[in-house]
């Protein structure tokens, strides 16, 4: 059973926190995050879930008291944003190396300086390296289904790592979207009950957490984390053929737009892959075949279904909502290197666009796409900035 309603995507990743009912939950309000531990505790205080709820004077804390209540062995959510995920970064790789699947949304913010609070990727790009799973949401819904998603990825026992919940900060946390819930009773069999794999507080059978490694041991559990990455992969297909069968939605490693047919395509992330499909739609009137894709799940990096899609294709265009100064964009490298494999190497060009909330317009997109058409676009374009 479901059906639709009117909501933001803060409060949808609330309201998926509420049918999930996790046992533990501890934030730090932040800007443009805020609204979904303000409702989720509403939840708590309305007795609507048996969440512990806890206040703590800082995302630091947050994530110090997350990842201890996750290893005690507590279903633990939590959600941040922009300098809220800075504030937490000595936790993050620790978090991850100590493999406890925690849940985190952020609300992607811009990172300072200068002092922004509107929305880019620089926050999820720059924990990209700390060993954290990570899914985008194009929109509402898939704000929304992701925080249902993502407690089955993170917790399958041969995973076990935490994950991102990605949302656009303004864009989806705070526009209103129609969107079509599932009836809280099969969320709660979807995601099913927390078995948590070596728990802190099992005195039957005691171990430790968080200890010291040198040098003959700590590579190998890094390497650990990347066996668990590698099977999230497997796993994440899994998991979203069973959410389309529950839904209906169909989802994929690396979500498409008219890719098949298509001569060069873009590679996008977030909200602003609605706004590409229609810059593919009004250039596809004009006669140019476009195409564009985003990557649902960014870590791990699905490297393969990505050379799939620039098989055959004469240009590709990587838009990054981040910028890795004296640099490129955080994706490009990454697009360029999963197609370094194939007969042929298409063109590959970077974007850079939308910083600290910049307009991410389809105008601006169709100009783009329509000079690396052309071959007129340089290698990397600061699109909307004058040069």
């Amino acid at each position: 059973m479901t059906h639709d309603i009117a909501i933001n995507g803060d409060n949808a990743v609330a309201l998926a926190w509420r049918q999930i009912d996790p046992d533990v939950c501890a934030a730090y309000p932040i800007t443009p995050q805020t609204i979904i531990v303000e409702k989720f505790a509403e939840y708590v205080a309305n007795g609507e879930v048996s969440t512990e709820f806890v206040c703590v004077e800082s995302e630091h804390s947050a994530l110090t008291l997350c990842t201890a209540s996750a290893s005690a062995g507590a279903r633990t959510f939590t959600a941040t944003a922009s300098q809220g995920l800075a504030y937490m970064w000595e936790m993050l790789p620790i978090t991850a190396a100590m493999r406890v699947p925690l849940i985190m949304a952020v609300a992607n913010r811009a990172v300072s300086g200068p002092i922004n609070i509107n929305n880019d990727h620089g926050d999820a790009m720059s924990a990209r390296d700390c060993g954290w799973i990570q899914l985008f949401s194009e929109n509402v819904q898939q704000a929304y289904d992701n925080s249902i998603i993502a407690p089955r990825i993170a917790e399958h026992p041969e995973v076990q790592l935490p994950c991102l919940v990605n949302l656009d900060g303004f864009i989806l946390t705070h526009a209103i979207e129609r969107m079509t819930m599932v009836e809280t009773a099969d969320v709660k069999q979807f995601v099913g009950e927390h078995k948590p794999l070596y728990p802190l507080l099992d005195v039957k059978h005691p171990l430790s957490h968080g200890n010291m490694d040198g040098p003959d041991f700590y590579y190998p559990h890094k390497y650990q984390s990347v066996l668990g990455m590698e099977k999230a992969m497997e796993v994440t297909e899994q998991v979203f053929k069973e959410f389309a069968d529950l839904t209906g939605r169909e989802y994929h490693l690396v979500d498409e737009y008219l890719c098949d047919d298509a001569e060069f395509v873009a590679i996008i992330l977030g909200s602003s892959f609605g706004t590409m499909k229609e810059t593919v739609d009004q250039l596809r009137a004009e006669g140019i075949k476009a195409g564009c894709a985003m990557p649902h799940l960014y870590r791990p990096w699905p490297e393969a279904a990505l050379a799939k899609i620039m098989k055959g294709k004469k240009a590709v265009a990587v838009f990054d909502k981040h910028l890795s100064i004296g640099a490129y964009g955080p994706m490009f490298p990454e697009v360029v290197t999963a197609a370094v494999d194939l007969d042929a190497v298409p063109k590959m060009y970077n974007v850079i666009y939308g910083l600290g909330g910049a307009d991410a317009t389809v105008a601006g997109f169709k100009k783009a796409m329509e000079d690396i058409n052309a071959g007129k676009a340089p290698k990397i374009t600061y699109l909307g900035v004058k040069s």
